[in-house]
């Protein structure tokens, strides 16, 4: 019971719901292009994406300076969830203009994404403190 309460948890907030759309469409984002997708801190992104792989809806993998997100494919019991999630999201404004945010987000490399959300010429070794 334990482990389906931290699924619903993670999935009860417009931001997370938002991640989940955007992994729906696209199999991988990098944690800069979610935080640009969300318009939110670099730490508000990364607690969100830390509750939903604590909650096993999500895998991630650094590569280098960069966390890849990803729905966790692996657990078949999500099947059902994610099916009526992207049924009861299809369609929504939010995930439109989310869909055309993030066309124009994957145009732009992760590097600069980077410096863009921190304000500097170069970006910092640490990217985000979520590991998985």
């Amino acid at each position: 019971m334990n482990d389906l309460l931290l699924i619903l948890k993670a999935i009860s907030d417009k931001n997370r719901l938002r991640i989940l759309s955007a992994l729906l469409s696209h199999q991988e984002l990098c944690a800069c292009q979610i935080t640009e997708l969300l318009q939110v801190a670099g730490a508000t992104a990364s607690r969100h994406l830390s509750l939903m792989v604590n909650a096993g809806i999500l895998k991630n993998r650094k590569n280098g300076r960069w966390i890849y997100f990803r729905i966790n494919t692996e657990d078949i019991s999500l099947d059902p969830i994610l099916k009526w999630l992207t049924h009861k999201l299809k369609g929504s404004g939010q995930v439109i203009k989310d869909e055309d945010a993030l066309n124009k987000i994957l145009l732009v490399s992760c590097e600069d994404l980077c410096r863009k959300q921190r304000g500097e010429t170069t970006c910092s070794k640490n990217q985000t403190g979520v590991n998985g």
